[in-house]
């Protein structure tokens, strides 16, 4: 089966990968090993000896943020594809050796993303909706909602899922790969806003996760919230500054 198109990898960029660590840890219940690359501080984050999450420490000074990954076929093919669909490549492809091969890149309207072609077509275990720790569901701010449906589209083969009346603050627009919901699009929410994904992570109780946010030194930016299906959001900020959200059940 390939897996394009389907979201592979979480990665942290932390100048003070201990403080996430201590936040993140009893946050979201993981645990953290070394990478074991010689001469880069990489973290890999784990729960129940399945690698969710990488932490790595930015070469030069920027604030701390989540960025998501896509699972592609060919990291060249893609990364030139993303130029040719009006995009930006802020790094172009290379070798992670025993995991494949990745480029940075940028959509049209300036959203960061990754693309992974992981090595042997091994998928892995970080998006997982069904597990708690895990990556669940990703969410794009733009402020053009339907050019970045067609640009995901052409570049990952995803295609519109439900559309859902947010009322002043516009369509929610669910988006699939491989047959399933992995995230949805909207419109930015405020002015000065930048173009950005989020990453949700499971957990089992969004109250008590909310709960060990807080206790840890971060912020509850919105929610809880109820969201269709069943589940519940609530989207945070960490102590260092970078935005993610959670979602399970209450």
């Amino acid at each position: 089966m390939s897996h394009h198109g389907l979201p592979c990898w979480y990665e942290l960029a932390s100048a003070d990968q201990g403080a996430s660590q201590a936040f993140y840890g009893p946050v979201l219940g993981w645990g953290f090993q070394d990478a074991g690359m010689p001469g880069f501080a990489y973290t890999l984050a784990m729960v129940e000896g399945a690698m969710v999450a990488g932490l790595m420490t930015p070469d030069a000074p920027m604030p701390d943020f989540w960025m998501v990954y896509f699972a592609v076929t060919d990291c060249d093919a893609a990364a030139a594809q993303v130029a040719a669909l009006g995009g930006t490549v802020h790094r172009a492809p290379e070798d992670i050796p025993g995991t494949g091969r990745f480029a940075i890149v940028a959509d049209p309207q300036g959203a960061v993303f990754g693309l992974l072609q992981p090595d042997d077509g091994q998928q892995g275990s970080a998006f997982d909706q069904k597990r708690h720790g895990h990556g669940n569901w990703h969410e794009l701010m733009t402020p053009d909602p339907a050019a970045a449906l067609a640009f995901y589209g052409a570049l990952l083969g995803w295609a519109p899922g439900e559309a859902m009346d947010m009322g002043p603050m516009g369509t929610y627009q669910l988006v699939r790969a491989q047959g399933g919901d992995i995230g949805g699009l909207m419109g930015l929410p405020a002015p000065g806003v930048p173009p950005h994904w989020l990453p949700y992570f499971g957990t089992d109780g969004v109250t008590a996760a909310m709960a060990r946010i807080t206790a840890a030194g971060g912020a509850i930016l919105h929610g809880p919230q109820d969201v269709p299906g069943g589940a519940v959001i609530a989207i945070a900020r960490d102590p260092r500054g970078a935005h993610f959200a959670v979602v399970g059940p209450a």
